[in-house]
């Protein structure tokens, strides 16, 4: 069996996504960003099941009247749509792919699958408070030296080292 390809350098790794949002900037005048394409799901899926409950309710009005062609016409979800059809690649070319749960040697598999859905509704909710995500507000807003992007980095990265240390030891021997 082959073994997995190492990582790729960070920094590489990093300036070229930079390049990448350079040239999303360049070419369609917006940044990164994945929550939007959830959102657009959602709504079609509510749309879909609840149609009165979307025509009567202000927040949906609003998405429709700014997406007149749809939820499923927004550039973001197909966006996200290249991101999966790239990563799944990217693991296939590296020889990574497969399903395995990752935990510290002290977290048990159901810590680890709890912790990353309440980790994940929480991260989307606040994507939602913050109007967008870590890679719209946070990358793209810094991007182009906004200080509500460059005050959304620092959050998130000061959140994490702050609560990194009631965590840690699920993490370490």
């Amino acid at each position: 069996m082959n073994q997995p390809k190492p990582y790729m350098n960070p920094y590489l790794a990093g300036f070229l996504l930079g390049m990448v949002l350079l040239a999303t900037i360049y070419i369609t005048g917006r940044g990164l960003g994945a929550s939007g394409a959830f959102k657009s799901v959602v709504i079609a899926t509510v749309e879909s099941v609840a149609p009165q409950h979307a025509e009567n309710t202000a927040y949906y009005k609003d998405f429709a009247e700014q997406n007149p062609d749809g939820p499923w016409k927004n550039w973001l979800v197909f966006e996200v749509i290249g991101v999966f059809i790239g990563a799944f690649f990217s693991g296939v070319l590296a020889n990574r792919v497969g399903l395995k749960l990752e935990k510290g040697p002290r977290a048990t598999t159901t810590i680890r699958i709890i912790g990353a859905l309440v980790g994940g509704a929480l991260f989307g909710f606040g994507s939602q408070l913050g109007r967008g995500c870590t890679s719209g507000s946070a990358l793209s807003g810094m991007a182009v030296l906004s200080l509500g992007g460059i005050l959304t980095m620092l959050a998130i990265f000061g959140a994490a080292y702050a609560l990194a240390y009631f965590f840690r030891k699920l993490w370490l021997k």
